[in-house]
């Protein structure tokens, strides 16, 4: 997954997991499970995503953020949910 600068990925949740690891760039990630609700991610760093949470990706940066991603999700249900009705904390 490429994220340009300025992009982001949205607000949404999870199913299941997303596990993904940063190739190149610093990815922001928004999300209450986090001090502050903020943590930059840098190359060679992983993220872990749980289940039902919201949360967002953003390139706040210069150049292009790039993560390997690899998604665990129950079967017939999206990658991503973005009606946050769906989501619980």
């Amino acid at each position: 997954m490429t994220i340009e600068p300025g992009a982001g990925t949205g607000e949404h949740c999870h199913y299941g997991q997303l596990i993904a690891v940063v190739q190149e760039g610093e990815l922001t990630h928004y999300a209450e499970t986090h001090p502050g609700g903020v943590r930059v991610y840098s190359a060679g760093e992983s993220i872990i995503e749980g289940a039902g949470y919201p949360h967002e990706g953003r390139n706040e940066g210069e150049s292009d953020v790039v993560l390997w991603v690899t998604y665990v999700t129950p079967e017939g249900k999206p990658l991503a949910e973005t009606d946050l009705s769906h989501c619980h904390e």
